[in-house]
């Protein structure tokens, strides 16, 4: 029992190493100039908002602002709206991050919020690295399925799609 373990932890170990790897390099770039945690700043989200929220501070997972909820790509592979509390449900942090330019912008597009609504409830082949939560995002602003497969790359086609650096602040919203 204890090689799967080891294999685990080994697995964990080197996560967190291309975690800090990758957000060294979209510091260096300047393709990210506040990674989620960052900035004390606080935003009021917008319909169409892209949001993040960490996991164990290894990944992040992804969603867009709409109508007071956020619609995911959930780890079942559906598509649906769920509360911020639920967004961050059996998750690490307790924040939820928008994406902004530099003038601390929410980064929306209204058509975002028209196509979530129009994949509400879709079922799709969830898989962390070939159909995830960043490439959900990504499709909705884009009206295409792109491969990206991390967090670094939404980033990088966030800045390319807004021609802005990517800032992620604290999104001002209160829990109940």
């Amino acid at each position: 029992m204890p090689a799967p373990l080891l294999w685990l932890g080994a697995a964990c170990l080197g996560l967190y190493a291309t975690n800090k790897a990758n957000n060294s390099y979209m510091k260096s770039t300047n393709t990210v100039r506040y990674l989620p945690g960052e900035s004390s700043k606080r935003v009021l989200p917008r319909n169409g908002s892209i949001v993040t929220c960490g996991i164990y501070g290894v990944l992040d997972h992804t969603g867009i602002w709409v109508d007071d909820g956020i619609y995911e790509l959930s780890g079942s592979g559906l598509i649906r709206t769920v509360s911020p509390e639920r967004f961050l449900e059996n998750r690490s942090g307790d924040s939820i991050y928008l994406a902004c330019n530099d003038d601390y912008l929410p980064l929306a597009v209204q058509e975002v919020a028209e196509r979530c609504k129009e994949n509400l409830f879709q079922l799709r082949d969830y898989h962390i690295l070939d159909n995830n939560c960043h490439q959900f995002v990504l499709e909705m602003l884009t009206g295409k399925k792109t491969e990206i497969t991390s967090f670094s790359q939404l980033n990088d086609a966030l800045s390319t799609l807004f021609l802005t650096s990517i800032n992620w602040h604290e999104a001002n919203v209160d829990f109940p």
